[in-house]
């Protein structure tokens, strides 16, 4: 959870509008996100944490959700490393590369290991 706490600070501060655009959404941006950028930050929070409590109520805690929740957040979060190390820009495969891959990992690890 700590790392989906993490990429959400990420996206606050893209919203926020840090000059970031390389290295998000396929690096289509110089600089700040745009609006409809910034809304995409703002809907990637949600599905981030929404993924990590799947995950940790796959391990068995809170918030309690069925577990198969936590085999949808591993899907969400396999697309997205695969969507990191695919990109276009550079300098976001560098980045969010090793970081979606290390969260697919983590996710897998507990998913696997409690989900039976």
């Amino acid at each position: 959870m700590t790392l989906c706490f993490g990429v959400a600070l990420f996206q606050i501060a893209l919203i926020a509008g840090a000059p970031w655009g390389k290295i998000t959404q396929g690096g289509r941006y110089e600089g700040p996100l745009p609006v409809s950028g910034r809304i995409a930050a703002a809907a990637s929070i949600v599905v981030i944490l929404a993924m990590g409590l799947s995950v940790m109520s796959a391990a068995g805690t809170w918030p309690e959700w069925p577990r198969w929740t936590g085999f949808v957040a591993l899907g969400v979060q396999a697309l997205s490393c695969i969507a990191n190390w695919i990109t276009p820009s550079s300098a976001e495969r560098r980045i969010w590369g090793p970081i979606t891959s290390l969260m697919l990992g983590l996710a897998a690890a507990v998913v696997f290991q409690f989900v039976r």
